[in-house]
């Protein structure tokens, strides 16, 4: 029900779900280490009946987990930083800041790979692990599902270059003060989603996480 009787329950219908799409042909157009594919379908419209029939390219990626390091003890940040070849024509550098992030495999829980990753990426174990959001960064062309969590961690002696040799991974770990990440979020330094989130999260609960320690 409505918290107010003017404003009608925009979700009081029965929502659409995958029966309401009607997939007529799936074709792999590309297969590497992703795989795209070329959907023709139609789908059930909001006004009744259905629509036209349609192509639409999909991106599938294995879904993926984010991990912002945060050490309360100390205020401070573990971010990492590497080239992204999807950042190659980035008007400042490809070498991006990041959260520490992996790509979940088969038999693997989000979890799992917070943690896994959080020792190859930057030397760190994880104490405490806190789920923050489970989203589609962009579900119009790509099937990836990315688990966002909050590390608790202890910072010190962190540092250096790690990674793992067989991915080609030359990573650079960053330990910050709380205060001089933000100013770098503010400047636009960190402007990749799962860092946006994750900060903007850490703003609101930094000062209970510090008051647990």
């Amino acid at each position: 029900m409505s918290d107010s009787p003017d404003v009608p329950d925009l979700f009081a219908a029965a929502p659409f779900t995958a029966v309401d799409v009607d997939l007529l042909e799936r074709r792999c157009l590309h297969q590497g280490f992703f795989r795209l594919e070329a959907l023709q379908l139609r789908h059930r419209l909001f006004k009744g009946g259905w629509s036209a029939t349609m192509t639409r390219e999909v991106h599938h990626r294995h879904d993926a987990v984010g991990v912002l390091l945060y050490d309360a003890q100390r205020d401070a940040v573990v971010l990492v930083e590497q080239f992204r070849a999807g950042a190659l024509d980035d008007p400042v550098s490809p070498w991006k800041l990041e959260v520490v992030a992996g790509l979940v495999e088969r038999g693997e829980s989000p979890a799992e790979v917070a943690r896994r990753e959080s020792l190859e990426e930057a030397n760190a174990l994880v104490g405490e692990l806190i789920e923050l959001h489970a989203y589609y960064p962009s579900p119009g062309a790509c099937d990836e599902r990315v688990t966002l969590f909050c590390g608790l961690v202890d910072s010190e002696g962190l540092g250096g270059v790690h990674g793992l040799d067989e991915e080609h991974e030359d990573i650079r770990v960053h330990v910050l003060p709380f205060g001089r990440a933000w100013e770098l979020l503010q400047a636009g330094r960190l402007d990749n989603a799962m860092c946006l989130i994750a900060f903007h999260w850490l703003a609101v609960e930094r000062a209970s996480l510090r008051a647990r320690r």
